[in-house]
């Protein structure tokens, strides 16, 4: 197998690993009634209650109607409040109700043991390394987003 199909391999079956054992692993007994996607949506909206839908919808690369659907869901099940701008009522926040906060904190546990695992089994120069690596593929992803949209 040559570096190129190494890698490719790789990346593919890590993606691939990812998404399953993240959906394992974050939707437990306790938030069974919402979806991986829900949850990385609970995760962009944050802690901070100032993130509109526009925003968020932006951070995820959706539209503002589907985000308007899933919000919809996570209203409903108590994960979620909005309210519209006194300045501009267009506007509308998005925060996390003490549910939504428990889903985030979860899910930010979550990523910080998988960071941790990997961080443990490396030194300095090899965490360097990585960290180009992966700002390299991610770079990669922003600019064929780029491309494929424009």
């Amino acid at each position: 197998m040559t570096p190129e199909e190494a890698i490719n391999d790789i990346l593919v079956n890590l993606f691939n690993e990812i998404l399953k054992l993240e959906e394992d692993a974050i939707i437990t007994e306790e938030f069974k009634d919402i979806t991986n996607n829900d949850m990385h949506i609970i995760e962009a909206i944050g802690l901070t209650g100032d993130h509109t839908m526009s925003g968020v919808a932006k951070k995820l690369g959706i539209t503002a109607g589907s985000l308007t659907t899933a919000v919809n869901s996570l209203v409903n099940k108590k994960y979620v409040t909005r309210h519209r701008s006194n300045e501009d009522r267009r506007v509308v926040f998005l925060q996390l109700t003490k549910k939504g906060l428990r889903a985030y904190e979860h899910h930010r546990e979550y990523h910080r043991e998988m960071t941790e695992a990997v961080i443990n089994k490396l030194d300095e120069r090899e965490i360097s390394v990585l960290v180009k690596t992966l700002n390299g593929l991610s770079e990669f992803f922003r600019g064929y987003h780029d491309k494929i949209n424009n």
